[in-house]
């Protein structure tokens, strides 16, 4: 079998032994490479040659093995350090020389790519960060609807006197942001939610992700899934690169935080078996049927 061929094979498929292994060798000396050179921020074509494969096999390779892209993988490390520096007090300037950024203009867009934020508001907790939030009943009890300037930035669910319960719960992500109720702000957004005739592919929720990359990986996977299918943990373990992962994965997907968007009611056992839910076993099984009988009608 040739790279090219082993290169279409889909991800689940089970490529013979030798192929697999030989595979696995290049996405080693690629992570290898990308590690010990982060600080440099190598072009993939470096990256490849250090592999021993070309940057067009090793970006399909990669992806296929380990969930994301050379260059996905190269920024996820970036930012993990930059996080870490900016934790320890490190000024925004400084994060982004010492992680081999050009300056922090780099480091600004990393952000807000991959946390919806700048480095300064993500370093303050959200702190200068307004959000916008409102409760809004929908198919699945009360709604909590929360609104950042660049999206949607949570979505709770929660049955009659428990709201509070809910926000409480959901601030704790951005503990020093500014919260505003509003309920006619985020009117809109909870029907492009919840009416499946305002749903458009050609214009999608922008949607904030607060949690690590790993995390944040997951929930990408999550939306992968098609209403009225199912996925289970193991599954995408697969998918984020590694099999062995599935109760990591499912810690991740209990601290999805925005439900039904990011569908993580289409996440059962192994077995099949509707497991646990942060907004309620029962509240899962009622959206499964809702959305089964949306696909059936």
């Amino acid at each position: 079998m040739t790279m090219t061929q082993t290169l279409t094979d889909r991800f689940s498929d089970f490529a013979p032994l030798p192929t697999a292994a030989a595979d696995y060798d290049v996405v080693r000396r690629a992570i290898a490479h990308i590690r010990g050179n982060w600080r440099s921020q190598p072009e993939i074509e470096t990256i490849a040659n250090a592999a021993g494969v070309s940057a067009t096999d090793l970006h399909h390779l990669f992806r296929r093995w380990c969930g994301l892209t050379p260059k996905a993988f190269l920024q996820a490390l970036t930012l993990n350090h930059a996080r870490e520096l900016l934790r320890s007090s490190a000024s925004v300037l400084d994060a982004a020389y010492e992680v081999g950024l050009s300056g922090p203009g780099r480091l600004h867009d990393l952000f807000v790519t991959h946390e919806a934020m700048s480095p300064g508001e993500w370093k303050a907790g959200g702190e200068g960060l307004t959000i916008t939030y409102g409760f809004h009943p929908c198919p699945f009890g009360m709604a909590l609807v929360m609104i950042a300037p660049r999206g949607l930035a949570g979505l709770a669910l929660a049955d009659a006197g428990k709201e509070r319960a809910a926000l409480k719960d959901m601030r704790a992500r951005w503990p020093n942001a500014k919260y505003v109720e509003d309920f006619a702000a985020t009117a809109a957004t909870a029907r492009r939610i919840f009416d499946p005739a305002l749903w458009r592919k050609d214009q999608p929720l922008r949607v904030v992700l607060i949690g690590t990359d790993f995390e944040v990986r997951v929930w990408e996977r999550l939306l992968d899934i098609p209403m009225g299918r199912l996925e289970t943990y193991s599954g995408i373990a697969a998918k984020v690169g590694d099999r062995k992962a599935a109760r990591a994965v499912g810690a991740a997907v209990g601290k999805n935080p925005i439900c039904f968007v990011v569908p993580c009611h289409r996440v059962v056992g192994k077995d099949g078996d509707i497991t646990g839910y942060h907004w309620g076993i029962t509240r899962k099984r009622a959206m499964l049927g809702w959305e089964a009988g949306k696909v059936a009608a």
